[in-house]
């Protein structure tokens, strides 16, 4: 299916690794510019050259999306660079701190702008940009978290908050013919990522976790993420706004903690 965003120019944050290294590799492979930002200069180069292999424009920004001004300069720097921003994927996200009694108040702010700050952001950003390509769309990348609950609460709640914004900026945004959408990954597994750690060092645990919650007796891959992302960016979604996709594999808890 031509999805018909070649020529375009999409946004990854947190693109140097799992969902977001997935959703921008999907992006230049259907044709996009695409421009990441990431913590680790090399993991960044890496992904960068893996774009550019792809045979399109590709830029990296070494950004921490919860240091003020880091997500506005990534998109202004990704602007100038690539000559256009049409599409975002706001990825970048995560936790502090343990469960709640345990928590501070300085782990749920950190928690907060990990996961929703960065999102606004990054949008709020990218308006202008798309404003003069005569619209756009974005998706944030939530969590089942965010639905089903489980610790730790301040990443569920942010997650559930995200999931909000994207409804809430769908309709507000939809004027400026901008699209936003909440993409809800179950578990995922991708190497070095936590459930990968997991199966290697606790695989007991993690396999009693896949029997219990995941029906389908496996994790989800960060590229079926990333076709759903595509897509939901794209022309052939262009009647789909404020909306919240689950992609699951109708996964139970999404905590290996019993109740």
């Amino acid at each position: 299916m031509d999805l018909h965003i070649a020529g375009k120019t999409a946004l990854v944050t947190g693109g140097s690794r799992g969902i977001g290294r997935a959703s921008a590799l999907s992006l230049a492979r259907e044709g996009c510019s695409v421009g990441i930002c990431a913590r680790d200069p090399s993991a960044l180069a890496r992904a960068v050259a893996e774009l550019r292999a792809e045979g399109v424009q590709a830029h990296g920004t070494v950004a921490d999306v919860a240091r003020a001004g880091d997500v506005e300069r990534f998109v202004e720097e990704a602007a100038e660079a690539l000559g256009r921003i049409d599409l975002l994927v706001a990825n970048a996200g995560g936790t502090a701190g343990g469960r709640f009694l345990h928590s501070t108040q300085s782990d749920w702010s950190e928690t907060f702008e990990l996961n929703v700050g960065h999102a606004a952001r990054a949008i709020r950003s990218c308006v202008p940009h798309m404003r003069r390509s005569g619209g756009g769309a974005a998706v944030i990348i939530t969590s089942i978290s965010g639905w089903k609950p489980a610790p730790p609460p301040q990443y569920g709640a942010t997650k559930a908050v995200g999931i909000y914004l994207a409804m809430e900026l769908g309709r507000e945004l939809a004027s400026e013919q901008i699209r936003v959408n909440a993409v809800s990954p179950g578990s995922i597994l991708f190497p070095g990522g936590g459930w990968d750690s997991m199966r290697e060092s606790d695989p007991e645990r993690f396999q009693a976790f896949v029997d219990r919650d995941l029906p389908y007796g496996r994790l989800g891959t960060a590229e079926e993420i990333a076709d759903v992302v595509a897509f939901l960016l794209s022309e052939r979604a262009s009647w789909v706004t404020g909306a919240h996709v689950h992609v699951d594999g109708a996964q139970g808890r999404a905590s290996t903690s019993a109740w």
